[in-house]
């Protein structure tokens, strides 16, 4: 079984004291967040996890814990996403300078192989423009040089939640672009190719809809068997998530996290607000086997 921590919520950054004790008891449980009732026991057991998948902004917190959970036989990696958008997009997120220190922290603790690099979701608008993207990136990957080998990249969709936060920074003057000009987006994914080549990296798609492997990025799989292969050399089940988007090629796994959780409030999320996370964060309890309640 692959583990998940979390697509729904940013477990090393807000609940790594709870990951860790989920860990030594050898379990946790997680709601299903279509039926609050139904509740499913997950096994946390070394012999019964094949990999754990960590998705973060700020791994810091979680540093303490991690030569304890290779002590404990564990294998992992981290999508640590760094985007540098600014604070009315990105209101609670640490410093861009901080993490990219972190990131290469992380990296040297573990290596570079298991720290994947994220730019996404890529959100045009009056604020971050193509020029900010074309510098950010390149910044970026040029502070990561020999840190991580990938990088995955989307554009921003219009889930429900996001598009009801886009409305409300269009009363800020802030406006999002979310129908994209194709030959403007398309020179914008061609130089980021080009940066990641000259900066050493493979770049892949995350579900994107577009299909913009003529443009020289393939579609990824974030949770990869072949990756999982290539770094830890175990096999894993290489059948498709169906509870995943249609899009989306990852293989089986479990999430352990929970919506509506989260405390960086970016203004572009599919899984919570600022507000909602705050409030069930209030509801967390570090001796409870799931993540709220």
């Amino acid at each position: 079984m692959i583990i998940s921590a979390s697509r729904r919520t940013d477990i090393p950054a807000f609940y790594s004291s709870w990951f860790i004790q989920r860990i030594r008891e050898g379990y946790c449980t997680v709601f299903n967040p279509f039926n609050r009732k139904q509740v499913t026991n997950v096994s946390l057991f070394p012999s019964d996890v094949e990999v754990i998948v960590f998705w973060t902004k700020n791994p810091k917190p979680l540093f303490p814990y991690l030569k304890e959970l290779e002590e404990r036989g564990f294998r992992y990696y981290f999508h640590y996403t760094l985007n540098g958008y600014p604070p009315e997009l990105e209101p609670k997120v640490p410093d861009l300078n901080d993490r990219l220190e972190t990131f290469i922290q992380l990296s040297e603790l573990i290596g570079p192989e298991k720290v994947i690099w994220r730019y996404d979701p890529i959100v045009h608008s009056n604020i971050t423009g193509y020029d900010f993207h074309q510098e950010m990136f390149e910044k970026i990957a040029q502070t990561l040089k020999g840190n991580t080998q990938r990088v995955v990249i989307s554009l921003v969709d219009s889930y429900r939640k996001a598009t009801s936060q886009f409305k409300q920074l269009a009363k800020q003057g802030i406006y999002i672009d979310e129908e994209l000009n194709l030959e403007a987006i398309e020179d914008l994914i061609r130089t980021l190719v080009s940066l990641s080549k000259e900066n050493g990296l493979e770049i892949q798609s995350c579900a994107e809809k577009l299909d913009i492997s003529p443009w020289g990025v393939l579609p990824g799989k974030c949770i990869d068997p072949l990756y999982i292969k290539r770094v830890f050399g175990i096999n894993v089940n290489p059948t498709k998530d169906k509870n995943q988007r249609p899009e989306c090629g990852c293989v089986q796994s479990k999430d352990i996290g929970a919506y509506e959780t989260c405390l960086h409030g970016c203004r572009y999320c599919y899984a919570g607000t600022l507000q909602a996370g705050i409030r069930n964060h209030e509801k967390h309890d570090g001796n409870f086997s799931s993540l709220i309640g």
